[in-house]
């Protein structure tokens, strides 16, 4: 099977390899893609799906072979979950008002978050929060310290990629809208600057 996803924006390669894996027992998809962000996305999902992953690039088209096996594993089932609790950071200040003042309001947002109880299992970085996580923020240290913690740390690949920014994340790891929006779902709390 073949997913075709040049073209496309996230999280629509995603999506789209997702549900191609669901509706297979075992076996290979290859999935077509024009855009690395998009490439890395896809095969992290395929991957934590315990699926393989090879990789192929040629004149700027990216080719991901996939092998679901029977051991793949399956989408979490329903059933009782862990309490938890996701920062989500969308902008690179705190508040609406003096530019100094909500800066300064962010960098006690984060240094608090190491303090906080129960402590964010995830981070997540979108719009111009992604600024944060990216060479020549002064948050780096914190959010270093945050991830040596445990908080996972996420910037939005689509965010990173249109402030040009992919090559300079500095923390954490890119990620993409489909876990974006399955991990604010699932969490119990939600906590934003």
């Amino acid at each position: 099977m073949i997913v075709d996803v040049r073209g496309q924006a996230c999280p629509i390669p995603v999506i789209k390899t997702r549900k191609a894996l669901d509706g297979m027992d075992e076996g290979t998809l290859e999935v077509l893609l024009d855009n690395a962000t998009s490439a890395d996305n896809v095969a992290r999902t395929a991957g934590d799906l315990g699926c393989a992953v090879e990789r192929t690039e040629e004149g700027g088209a990216i080719r991901l072979r996939i092998e679901k096996s029977p051991a793949a594993r399956e989408p979490a089932a329903a059933g009782p979950r862990e309490v938890s609790c996701v920062a989500y950071v969308n902008t690179d200040r705190m508040g609406e008002g003096e530019e100094e003042l909500g800066r300064l309001l962010m960098k006690a947002f984060l240094q608090t978050l190491k303090e906080t109880a129960p402590r964010a299992k995830k981070a997540v970085f979108v719009n111009a929060g992604v600024r944060l996580t990216t060479a020549g923020s002064e948050h780096i240290d914190t959010l270093r310290a945050l991830e040596a913690l445990g908080v996972d740390i996420v910037s939005c690949g689509t965010c990173l990629d249109y402030y040009g920014l992919t090559e300079d994340l500095e923390v954490g790891r890119s990620s993409n809208m489909f876990e974006i929006v399955e991990t604010l779902s699932r969490a119990d709390r939600v906590v934003r600057p």
